[in-house]
């Protein structure tokens, strides 16, 4: 008796790319939840600024938070 090879056809090609993109969106942190410090920080110079121009005096501490969120790959 021969030995015969049988090959199956791949179906999950297309089911592999959408778990992997799945995958990844799963891995990337939700916004809400990175660079808190840096957030409040940038919050709280922007509400208790006594400038003028609060986006001018807190201008650093915004950066700082666009700098963080900016690693995470959100763009602000």
């Amino acid at each position: 008796m021969a030995s015969q090879k049988l090959s199956m056809p791949s179906i999950s090609s297309s089911s592999d790319a959408s778990r992997d993109s799945d995958a990844a969106v799963a891995s990337k942190p939700k916004p809400c939840c990175v660079c808190k410090d840096e957030k409040s920080k940038r919050d709280e110079c922007m509400l208790f600024s006594k400038a003028s121009d609060p986006a001018s005096d807190c201008k650093t501490t915004v950066q700082q938070y666009k700098s963080c969120m900016a690693g995470f790959g959100f763009q602000v």
